[in-house]
């Protein structure tokens, strides 16, 4: 290796002058190559830039034909430059002739030379184009030399950045940087966003790529890793991250590569050669990014969101900005772009222009799609690198029904989209035009439509909807979102601005369903194998009695003299309900001793979702007053299937005939025992799944504000009772046809149901 590494720090001085001085893009290109060429004493040295259309196009050269200039072109993949293109890594060959994805263009003029070193122009771990240098002699260029190519392609990959390369595109396709990317995701919440994108945690861009002095890089570099080591470990010292949980988890991986001193070392080098601190950062992670992103292996893919987050925070702490979202003023139709993101943050932007949200990670049970279906936001989520992908400010489409992501979409897919988005807006004045119609079914049957909310800002659908009351407040909504436990005042005054807001419909309030997965920030979790299943809802209320009973009493302060009706999730066992209810008869005999007013009257239900419940509904529907099926665990539990897991969520079908069949059982114990029955979950807001309901007799189901109208546009389309009559049967054992979903199809079609 060579001793004096002044070249690479020369040749970043002269291209520093290049950049700053008036000429075209392609004058600036040319001049580059041929400084290149200079520096690594080659013969030859080009720039090929890479596509929309995935050609790599020959856009400057030193040393070959400049005819073949934006006339020669290699597919990715395809020849030495395909291949360094399709691996993101250098390629140094003293023989380029023997290697076998050697091929050979004649109208460049390269016969002459054999030896070859080329390097992948990244950006953010994406490949923009190739860098080449070559000769006549036989030789393997030296690590400087590596080092020197891969430092100047960032120069080449920010003027691409920057747009100034589009102006000497000799196709219509345009560069690789600006194509249209299509990916699938998962939908999270229904609706389509058309908008741009703003991202939770804009990347910094790095425009000071080329040192004044190194030496002061080197300095700055030190100190900002001192820095960011010790707020880590400050992080893992204090009170909240002392427990083992998921938080200490991401940052001991944080400090792990923090005091990796191969990272270090990189950003040393690349700061030798002429890059300022915060520059040699986005290199080497650049670098890394663009390795990582080909490793099948789960757990190092992993790693390169710990990577990329820990970068960032260094070239924040090397450029004095806070660590976290800027969300600053947002465009009209933002669409919100991010790892992942807690339901608090979400409320942080402004709701009237956010258009949607879309999370690389996330799932139909975490907190930020609660609150961002409660919103009625688009959301789709496990979109693959798309923080990566996304610029800010880049045009985005994303359907929430479908889980389609088009990102800088061509003309006519914006026009199909919009035009979906005129006929969803179309049927949803259809909708709004049924709220103050009766839902009642063709043959006069009545099914009461209640709406599933959680936050006040859910509360003014209940008018626009027209539905009949709130099946379900999920009450721990108000727990997420805030930043410490909500006192006794805190939730008395949320309870009662919900039944305010209600205006005398129902409301059924579900207690607390905190722990598992529902981690609250200020409380302190523990580590469990299957959170689902585990120390969660009514279990922890009744061994945190405090928490419970704060609770209840301020529903009952909340409700006086007015209705409250009250139920218990992830009830197991009888007595775990008459022990809740116990709680409630304590708090109401203290209120009473205190001269406080009570509810007129009170109703107590339990949300049927652990499936031992089945087994007992003889005895549990002696002592409540009203049940209701929490439909979404309740069949995650019967099928052992973890609806947040996308390759077993689809597995089973919620028509099939082991769910109906218990849903059925279930719903005749309480018409037996005159026990009101409500069904909550997604599977009363969809209205094939809501006419199979109807069918098997269920007269009151709960649903998200957007599935209102679309419900009840069935229900007034349906004979329930020659549904009921043809439905039934089939549910009986014996009987020949087993897919009920294709009946159900086939009935609607028949009989033109709205579905």
């Amino acid at each position: 290796m060579r001793s004096n590494l002044a070249g690479p720090r020369l040749l970043l001085r002269r291209l520093r002058e290049v950049m700053a001085e008036p000429i075209t893009a392609q004058e600036r290109l040319d001049k580059i190559v041929v400084l290149i060429a200079a520096n690594v004493v080659a013969e030859v040295c080009s720039v090929y830039i890479l596509r929309a259309d995935g050609v790599l196009e020959l856009y400057a050269t030193e040393g070959l034909n400049r005819e073949a200039v934006h006339r020669a072109s290699l597919r990715v993949g395809q020849g030495l430059v395909g291949l360094i293109a399709a691996e993101a890594r250098p390629l140094n060959l003293p023989n380029a002739r023997a290697h076998p994805s050697f091929a050979y263009l004649p109208e460049t003029g390269e016969d002459a030379y054999n030896s070859f070193l080329g390097v992948p122009i990244l950006r953010a771990g994406r490949t923009l184009g190739v860098l080449v240098v070559q000769n006549q002699s036989h030789r393997t260029y030296l690590e400087d030399e590596v080092e020197a190519l891969q430092t100047t392609a960032m120069v080449i990959a920010e003027m691409v950045a920057a747009g100034e390369l589009e102006a000497i595109a000799q196709k219509d396709t345009g560069l690789d940087l600006s194509r249209p990317i299509h990916a699938m995701g998962v939908g999270l919440a229904e609706g389509v966003g058309l908008g741009h994108v703003v991202l939770h945690e804009p990347r910094v861009v790095v425009t000071n790529l080329i040192a004044e002095d190194t030496e002061a890089e080197k300095h700055r570099l030190d100190a900002a890793i001192n820095r960011l080591r010790l707020s880590i470990d400050d992080l893992l010292a204090s009170g909240d991250m002392a427990a083992a949980g998921e938080h200490r988890e991401v940052l001991e991986a944080y400090r792990m590569f923090a005091y990796d001193r191969g990272w270090i070392r990189k950003i040393e080098e690349a700061i030798r050669n002429g890059l300022t601190a915060e520059a040699a950062v986005e290199k080497v992670q650049s670098d890394m990014r663009a390795r990582l992103l080909r490793q099948t292996d789960p757990y190092l893919r992993e790693r390169l969101h710990d990577l990329d987050d820990l970068a960032n925070r260094l070239i924040r702490e090397l450029m004095g900005r806070e660590h976290g979202s800027e969300t600053g003023e947002l465009p009209k139709d933002a669409i919100i772009v991010a790892r992942n993101m807690g339901a608090a943050e979400l409320l942080d932007y402004g709701r009237d222009r956010i258009r949607g949200l879309l999370l690389e990670e996330g799932g139909p049970t975490s907190h930020v799609t609660i609150v961002g279906r409660a919103l009625g936001i688009p959301l789709v989520g496990q979109v693959d690198d798309i923080v990566s992908l996304a610029d800010a400010g880049d045009a985005i489409i994303i359907d929430g029904e479908t889980g389609e992501v088009h990102l800088r979409p061509a003309q006519d897919v914006q026009n199909a989209y919009a035009e979906k988005v005129r006929f969803r807006a179309r049927r949803q004045a259809q909708y709004r035009r049924l709220r103050n119609k009766p839902s009642v079914t063709k043959d006069g049957v009545e099914v009461s439509l209640q709406m599933n909310a959680g936050l006040l800002v859910d509360l003014p659908h209940l008018a626009e909807a027209g539905a009949a009351g709130v099946g379900l407040f999920r009450t721990e909504l108000q727990f997420m979102v805030a930043s410490s436990f909500p006192r006794l005042k805190e939730q008395q005054a949320q309870y009662t601005q919900v039944l305010d807001a209600a205006a005398g419909k129902p409301v059924t309030f579900r207690s607390l369903d905190i722990g598992g997965d529902k981690v609250l920030p200020y409380l302190r979790s523990i580590q469990e194998e299957n959170p689902a299943m585990g120390w969660r809802a009514l279990r922890l209320g009744l061994d945190r009695p405090g928490l419970l009973r704060t609770q209840i009493r301020a529903l009952l302060r909340a409700a006086a003299g007015r209705d409250l009706k009250l139920m218990f999730p992830m009830v197991a066992e009888v007595d775990e309900f008459l022990k809740a209810r116990s709680l409630v008869e304590k708090e109401l005999k203290h209120l009473r001793r205190h001269g406080h007013d009570v509810p007129e009257t009170i109703r107590l239900g339990v949300m049927i979702e652990v499936p031992s419940l089945l087994f007992q509904l003889d005895e549990l529907l002696q002592h409540v007053d009203f049940v209701s099926v929490g439909s979404n665990d309740l069949f995650q539990f019967m099928f052992a299937v973890d609806r947040g897991n996308t390759r077993v969520s689809d597995r089973f079908d919620p028509l099939g005939l082991g769910f109906l069949r218990a849903l059925k059982r279930l719903l005749d114990a309480a018409n037996r025992a005159h026990v009101p029955v409500t069904l909550c979950g997604e599977l009363a807001g969809r209205p094939l799944e809501a006419m199979a309901l109807v069918g098997i007799g269920f007269r009151d189901l709960s649903m998200s504000p957007s599935s209102l109208g679309p419900v009840k546009a069935m229900i007034r389309s349906l004979d329930a009772g020659r549904l009921a009559a043809r439905l039934l049967p089939r549910l009986e054992p014996g009987h020949q046809d087993k897919n009920i979903r294709d009946f159900l199809v086939r009935f609607a079609e028949e009989m033109d149901v709205v579905l």
